[in-house]
């Protein structure tokens, strides 16, 4: 066994998982896992710079995890850093506040690696059963990118694409700052001619259509799930490998769109961190149902956080 730490910080959340994994069994025991909603990708699709008050949330929560990471006794740690940090213009700044609080040097990967590590983590316990059909989609819905990844044992295909549920909120359902609650309807056209516009680049790489399952990850999609399961609080052994079909998502979509922030906000398993941009993530995952022809998706807590980990141990 090896005592791994991994760090994934992206454009809405920074979370941590620390774990015991052996590569020779394939056995992984969880140590914990936690998240924090830091919105490191605040005003970055419009300025190109991570904002000074952004940037204190995503260290003190690093302040937090390092304090976990010693009372565990990690061995190996890796923190992973996606789409919020690649586009801004200060990242140097980023990486040092990670390097000084945590004594790792944070990786700025690529759309590619971020996709690859999605889907091990995802598919790395459902290669060795018979229960779902391959080749996987697995889809990644994130603060900034939805990564699209095709694979049965090993990645086949791979697209990140600028779609993420902040920065289409950003994009196209704020006013002066300020989310516009419910949208217009030429607000949600908009940000719908966007994802289609996504879509069309990432099936140039990613054979959409030719996925038997449809796997989702990250926190738009288990949100879904769990409203979908009518979960009087998150409760994350229902929401893994809990199925949603496409048409309970297109409900739910036109639910979130037609409400204000404080009916999202009592929705029992929705993170106050999500409040705001659930509505765009939902667009997201209606879009890729729709295009890819799924009928379901195939829900998973298990993501890019447990393919850092196993990375670490390897």
């Amino acid at each position: 066994m090896t005592r791994v730490a991994a760090v994934d910080c992206g454009t809405n959340s920074i979370r941590l998982l620390v774990a015991d994994a052996d590569l020779a069994t394939g056995s992984f025991t969880e140590l914990d896992r936690r998240m924090t909603i830091v919105r490191l990708g605040q005003g970055v699709d419009r300025t190109g710079r991570l904002a000074p008050e952004a940037l204190e949330r995503t260290f003190a929560a690093c302040r937090e995890y390092a304090a976990v990471i010693g009372e565990l006794g990690a061995e190996r740690v890796r923190f992973v850093a996606t789409s919020a940090s690649r586009d801004a213009e200060n990242s140097a700044d980023f990486v040092a506040g990670v390097r000084d609080i945590l004594g790792v040097e944070p990786e700025v990967i690529t759309g590619d690696q971020e996709a690859q590590l999605s889907f091990d983590g995802a598919t790395k316990e459902l290669t060795g059963g018979d229960h779902l059909a391959k080749p996987y989609l697995v889809v990644d819905i994130g603060g900034g990118s939805t990564e699209f990844v095709l694979g049965s044992d090993a990645v086949a295909a791979a697209r990140s694409v600028d779609i993420g549920c902040v920065r289409m909120t950003e994009r196209h359902l704020t006013e002066d700052g300020t989310v516009v609650d419910p949208p217009t309807h030429d607000r949600v056209v908009a940000i719908r001619k966007d994802i289609e516009a996504a879509l069309d680049v990432a099936a140039a790489t990613v054979p959409l259509t030719e996925a038997a399952t449809l796997v989702g990850l990250a926190g738009t999609v288990t949100t879904i799930a769990g409203i979908a399961l009518e979960l009087t609080a998150y409760d994350s052994e229902a929401i893994h490998h809990s199925r949603v079909t496409r048409g309970q998502v297109r409900a739910i979509t036109e639910r979130l769109l037609q409400s204000t922030h404080e009916e999202r906000a009592a929705i029992p398993v929705m993170h106050p961190g999500r409040v705001d941009v659930i509505a765009a993530g939902a667009l997201v995952l209606l879009a890729v149902m729709e295009r890819t022809g799924a009928h379901e998706v195939v829900v998973s807590e298990h993501d890019i956080l447990d393919g850092i980990a196993w990375s670490a141990a390897a």
